[in-house]
Protein backbone atom coordinates (compact mmCIF):
# COMPACT_ATOMS: atom_id res chain seq x y z
CA UNK A 1 0.00 0.00 0.00
CA UNK A 2 1.25 3.67 -0.43
CA UNK A 3 1.43 6.49 1.59
CA UNK A 4 -1.29 9.53 0.52
CA UNK A 5 -0.84 13.10 0.81
CA UNK A 6 -3.36 14.80 3.17
CA UNK A 7 -4.27 18.05 0.85
CA UNK A 8 -7.57 17.95 -0.51
CA UNK A 9 -8.55 14.06 1.24
CA UNK A 10 -10.74 15.05 4.23
CA UNK A 11 -14.31 15.82 3.66
CA UNK A 12 -16.62 17.05 6.41
CA UNK A 13 -19.84 16.83 6.53
CA UNK A 14 -22.54 18.13 8.58
CA UNK A 15 -26.65 16.89 9.32
CA UNK A 16 -28.88 19.32 11.13
CA UNK A 17 -31.15 15.90 12.42
CA UNK A 18 -29.71 13.02 14.01
CA UNK A 19 -29.13 10.11 11.49
CA UNK A 20 -30.94 6.49 12.74
CA UNK A 21 -27.58 5.24 13.99
CA UNK A 22 -25.04 7.80 14.88
CA UNK A 23 -22.53 5.23 15.37
CA UNK A 24 -22.69 4.00 11.97
CA UNK A 25 -24.53 6.18 9.42
CA UNK A 26 -25.67 5.55 5.95
CA UNK A 27 -23.67 7.10 2.40
CA UNK A 28 -27.53 8.87 1.91
CA UNK A 29 -27.85 10.36 5.12
CA UNK A 30 -24.12 11.93 5.06
CA UNK A 31 -24.92 13.05 1.44
CA UNK A 32 -27.93 14.35 2.50
CA UNK A 33 -26.07 16.90 4.74
CA UNK A 34 -23.96 19.88 4.56
CA UNK A 35 -20.64 19.02 2.74
CA UNK A 36 -18.78 21.72 3.84
CA UNK A 37 -15.14 20.69 3.06
CA UNK A 38 -14.72 23.71 0.14
CA UNK A 39 -16.11 26.52 2.38
CA UNK A 40 -14.19 25.53 5.73
CA UNK A 41 -10.75 27.61 6.10
CA UNK A 42 -8.23 24.78 6.45
CA UNK A 43 -5.83 26.87 8.43
CA UNK A 44 -8.05 26.45 11.76
CA UNK A 45 -10.09 23.15 11.47
CA UNK A 46 -10.09 21.38 14.38
CA UNK A 47 -11.79 17.83 14.54
CA UNK A 48 -9.82 15.55 16.62
CA UNK A 49 -9.27 13.85 19.94
CA UNK A 50 -6.59 15.09 22.58
CA UNK A 51 -5.46 13.56 25.52
CA UNK A 52 -7.78 11.75 27.58
CA UNK A 53 -8.55 12.93 30.94
CA UNK A 54 -6.50 10.62 33.87
CA UNK A 55 -6.79 8.91 36.76
CA UNK A 56 -3.77 7.47 39.14
CA UNK A 57 -5.25 4.20 40.15
CA UNK A 58 -2.63 2.44 41.67
CA UNK A 59 -2.64 -1.01 44.09
CA UNK A 60 -1.34 -0.43 47.33
CA UNK A 61 1.81 -2.08 46.39
CA UNK A 62 2.61 -0.80 43.18
CA UNK A 63 5.78 1.63 43.29
CA UNK A 64 5.32 4.58 41.44
CA UNK A 65 2.14 6.16 40.00
CA UNK A 66 0.27 3.75 37.76
CA UNK A 67 -2.08 6.19 35.42
CA UNK A 68 -5.16 4.79 33.27
CA UNK A 69 -7.05 6.95 30.87
CA UNK A 70 -10.73 8.48 31.69
CA UNK A 71 -13.36 10.28 29.69
CA UNK A 72 -12.04 11.12 26.07
CA UNK A 73 -11.83 15.16 25.10
CA UNK A 74 -11.65 16.94 22.00
CA UNK A 75 -10.69 19.86 20.00
CA UNK A 76 -13.31 20.84 17.58
CA UNK A 77 -13.97 24.14 15.24
CA UNK A 78 -14.37 25.23 11.97
CA UNK A 79 -14.20 28.46 10.50
CA UNK A 80 -16.59 29.37 7.68
CA UNK A 81 -16.18 31.51 4.93
CA UNK A 82 -19.41 33.51 4.54
CA UNK A 83 -20.80 34.29 0.85
CA UNK A 84 -22.69 37.25 -0.02
CA UNK A 85 -24.06 38.30 -3.57
CA UNK A 86 -22.17 41.20 -4.88
CA UNK A 87 -24.49 43.68 -6.45
CA UNK A 88 -27.08 43.71 -3.14
CA UNK A 89 -24.41 42.65 -0.16
CA UNK A 90 -27.82 39.76 1.26
CA UNK A 91 -26.07 36.82 1.87
CA UNK A 92 -26.04 34.16 -1.05
CA UNK A 93 -28.95 31.61 -2.00
CA UNK A 94 -25.93 28.66 -1.61
CA UNK A 95 -25.33 25.70 0.63
CA UNK A 96 -22.51 27.44 2.33
CA UNK A 97 -24.92 29.77 3.57
CA UNK A 98 -27.27 27.46 4.35
CA UNK A 99 -25.15 25.86 6.60
CA UNK A 100 -23.89 29.25 8.14
CA UNK A 101 -27.69 29.35 9.35
CA UNK A 102 -27.58 26.08 10.44
CA UNK A 103 -24.88 26.50 12.73
CA UNK A 104 -24.50 30.44 13.38
CA UNK A 105 -27.01 30.17 16.75
CA UNK A 106 -24.90 29.16 19.94
CA UNK A 107 -26.56 25.60 21.46
CA UNK A 108 -27.76 24.57 18.20
CA UNK A 109 -27.19 20.24 18.18
CA UNK A 110 -25.71 19.02 15.16
CA UNK A 111 -24.25 15.74 13.28
CA UNK A 112 -20.48 16.12 12.52
CA UNK A 113 -18.35 13.34 10.53
CA UNK A 114 -14.94 13.31 8.69
CA UNK A 115 -13.71 11.37 6.58
CA UNK A 116 -9.74 11.64 5.57
CA UNK A 117 -8.70 8.71 3.16
CA UNK A 118 -6.92 8.63 -0.50
CA UNK A 119 -10.84 9.58 -1.37
CA UNK A 120 -10.61 13.59 -2.38
CA UNK A 121 -12.63 15.76 -0.04
CA UNK A 122 -15.22 16.28 -3.07
CA UNK A 123 -15.96 12.44 -3.70
CA UNK A 124 -19.65 11.38 -2.21
CA UNK A 125 -19.95 9.38 0.96
CA UNK A 126 -20.11 5.47 -0.02
CA UNK A 127 -20.83 2.42 2.46
CA UNK A 128 -17.53 1.32 4.28
CA UNK A 129 -15.89 5.05 4.06
CA UNK A 130 -13.95 5.17 7.11
CA UNK A 131 -15.23 7.73 9.44
CA UNK A 132 -12.12 8.78 11.51
CA UNK A 133 -14.44 10.70 13.99
CA UNK A 134 -17.72 11.77 14.05
CA UNK A 135 -20.92 12.76 16.33
CA UNK A 136 -23.31 14.89 18.38
CA UNK A 137 -21.37 18.60 18.76
CA UNK A 138 -23.43 21.70 19.98
CA UNK A 139 -22.39 25.43 18.63
CA UNK A 140 -20.92 27.55 21.02
CA UNK A 141 -21.42 31.68 19.38
CA UNK A 142 -19.57 32.34 16.18
CA UNK A 143 -16.50 34.62 16.81
CA UNK A 144 -15.33 37.08 13.99
CA UNK A 145 -11.71 36.41 13.53
CA UNK A 146 -9.52 39.49 12.68
CA UNK A 147 -10.49 40.72 9.60
CA UNK A 148 -8.25 40.29 6.86
CA UNK A 149 -9.03 37.91 4.03
CA UNK A 150 -12.45 36.97 3.12
CA UNK A 151 -15.38 37.51 5.55
CA UNK A 152 -15.72 34.60 7.94
CA UNK A 153 -16.93 33.24 11.41
CA UNK A 154 -15.13 30.78 13.87
CA UNK A 155 -17.52 28.87 15.23
CA UNK A 156 -15.71 26.39 18.35
CA UNK A 157 -17.91 22.98 18.71
CA UNK A 158 -18.70 21.18 22.06
CA UNK A 159 -18.41 17.12 21.87
CA UNK A 160 -21.41 15.71 23.39
CA UNK A 161 -21.35 11.97 22.19
CA UNK A 162 -18.54 11.36 19.68
CA UNK A 163 -17.83 7.98 17.82
CA UNK A 164 -13.97 7.31 16.70
CA UNK A 165 -12.60 5.07 14.08
CA UNK A 166 -15.77 4.38 12.28
CA UNK A 167 -17.34 3.07 9.16
CA UNK A 168 -20.49 4.49 6.87
CA UNK A 169 -22.71 1.84 6.99
CA UNK A 170 -24.48 0.24 3.89
CA UNK A 171 -28.34 1.26 3.05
Amino acid sequence: MARTLAEGRLKWTVLTAAPADPAAPTAAELNAGFDLSCDVLAADFSWTNTASDTVDEKALCTVGNSTVFGASNYDLGATLWRQFDPETGAAAQVESEEAWLALREKGTTVWAYARETSKLSTEDWAATDEIYLGGEVITDAAQRIDGTGFIKRRIALGAQRMYENIQVAAA
